[in-house]
């Protein structure tokens, strides 16, 4: 597992391989919990919202064009700093590079047997309660609300049932450093010390879904420090073990090594060729389907009985489905570059125009659903926007950008940012 990855990727997989000389052991799968930053080119870069001193194409575009292949199975989700257009292409997830996955916006696949649940992004009161109204050409105000976590996301995930081993999020569930050595987090981070006080650090929507699906580990980042704690589930004997770690840098904890005994694993099957869909969560995606808005204003959502009795009719369509064909929910390895890669000796300005991922188009059509990037009504039964006047919000970086034609422009701080100079 991987804390903020911030485009480090070859500088990850060489701390992994030597981690695996020093301990003579293989790894068979990565972890990436946020700001992975998959940017194929420029223009990519261009969607990202980060200081303008940490606009850099990085590696990524390396394993993207084929000069390398990732050693290793990995799998990641969204955090604050991505190329928003790259992963609004794969809104459901899909494959950013060969090896490489993204598990969408909000999403659970099984690896190996192991079941991952995921979701993207980080809090923003002001927008969780929107559709996700953003689309390329982003400005800098959409460029990063596209990447605030939605009602809709969290909702979808909390219709889950049964056993989950892993979840993955950026930002940290609201009120996890209680659970944990508070007194050491703000030893090593002083400027976190009245939001934990104040129990505003954190999504605080993300903490019942710890209750809910009572995940076996719940992996996250965005603060850039190691944190542990253990949430144990009041009347049972089942606790979450959560862990945050840091960005890719010396001396700095950002990898951790997990074991974890599955029937797969113990067999020595490949992980890359066990990637499925759970077939619960894409029930779920075609039970949500009339409830996902593109607009500012979310559509209603229905109470619970109504939709688990939705999504119980739909994983029958599922298992009706995975009777005739037993690969229906495996993940294809059907990536294809889609943007040209960067090319050191060009120089390509603007954002790319919005085209479609093959591979999106591929599953829509599986589970006879429509693009995520159409909309389906404009609601009538809408929610209001939530706005939490008392929230000291942990939201972007230092913002030390120039605007257009090198105009000087006068440094604001933002106080809803993270240095990423730490």
């Amino acid at each position: 597992v991987e804390g903020c990855g911030h485009g480090a990727l070859e500088e990850i997989y060489e701390a992994m391989a030597e981690t695996e000389r020093r301990n003579d052991f293989k790894f068979d799968l990565l972890l990436v919990c946020g700001d992975f930053q998959a940017v194929r080119n420029q223009q990519d870069l261009n969607c990202m919202a980060v200081p303008q001193k940490y606009r850099t194409m990085n590696s990524f575009h390396k394993y993207y064009s084929g000069q390398l292949i990732a050693p290793i199975l990995t799998i990641f989700i969204g955090g604050n700093h991505e190329a928003s257009n790259h992963l609004w292409e794969l809104y459901h997830g899909g494959w950013v590079a060969p090896n490489i996955f993204f598990l969408g916006y909000s999403g659970a696949i099984t690896v190996g047997g192991v079941r991952i649940a995921g979701l993207s992004g980080i809090y923003k009161s002001m927008h969780y309660r929107q559709g996700h109204w953003e689309h390329p050409p982003y400005d800098q105000s959409s460029m990063r609300s596209a990447y605030h976590v939605r009602e809709y996301e969290v909702w979808k995930l909390g219709m889950m049932t049964g056993h989950v081993d892993i979840f993955l999020s950026h930002d940290w569930p609201r009120g996890i450093t209680r659970h944990g050595d508070e007194k050491r987090l703000l030893r090593t981070k002083r400027f976190l010390e009245e939001e934990v006080r104040n129990n505003v650090l954190g999504n605080p929507y993300t903490t019942p879904l710890i209750d809910k699906l009572k995940p076996s580990y719940w992996f996250a980042a965005h603060l850039h420090t190691k944190f542990a704690a253990v949430y144990e589930h009041k009347d049972t004997d089942k606790c979450t073990k959560f862990l945050s770690l840091d960005k890719c840098l010396p001396n700095r904890d950002f990898l951790q090594a997990i074991h974890i005994e599955t029937a797969e694993s113990a067999a020595g099957e490949d992980l890359s060729s066990s990637l499925r869909y759970d077939p619960e969560w894409l029930a779920i995606m075609r039970a949500a389907e009339p409830y996902r808005s593109l607009g500012r204003q979310a559509v209603m959502l229905p109470d619970p009985e109504t939709f688990r009795a939705e999504v119980d009719k739909q994983r029958e369509w599922i298992a009706q489905k995975m009777s005739e064909d037993q690969d229906f929910n495996r993940i294809p390895n059907n990536f294809e570059i889609t943007l040209p890669p960067f090319n050191p000796h060009q120089r390509v300005g603007g954002q790319p125009e919005f085209h479609p991922s093959p591979q999106t188009q591929e599953l829509v059509k599986k589970l006879d659903i429509l693009m995520p990037h159409t909309q389906l009504n404009q609601p009538n039964n809408v929610c209001e926007p939530e706005n939490n006047p008392d929230e000291i919000g942990l939201d972007d970086d230092d913002d030390d950008e120039q605007p257009a034609g090198n105009v000087e422009k006068k440094s604001e701080k933002n106080e809803e940012e993270i240095d990423l100079d730490d």
